[in-house]
């Protein structure tokens, strides 16, 4: 089987740190359940992810170089 999160075109996703998240929450100002949601199952997802964990993503962007957003993992 293919292991989907080693592709060369699916982005860095990692698991946030609470201290972390609280930062990014912050500046924000938004609340957790504000993020919009992953799906524990999706294939890009890392294994050790729970459900309520947050995922950062880092993309490639033309514009900014990288671009980093955030997902709520979900059921």
């Amino acid at each position: 089987m293919v292991d989907v999160s080693q592709h060369e075109l699916v982005p860095d996703h990692s698991i946030v740190d609470e201290d972390v998240l609280d930062d990014v929450l912050e500046e924000y100002n938004i609340k957790k359940t504000d993020l919009p949601k992953i799906k524990r199952t999706d294939p890009a997802t890392p294994d050790e992810a729970e459900v309520g964990d947050v995922i950062k993503i880092v993309r490639n962007s033309r514009t900014t170089d990288q671009a980093v957003v955030y997902r709520l993992v979900v059921s």
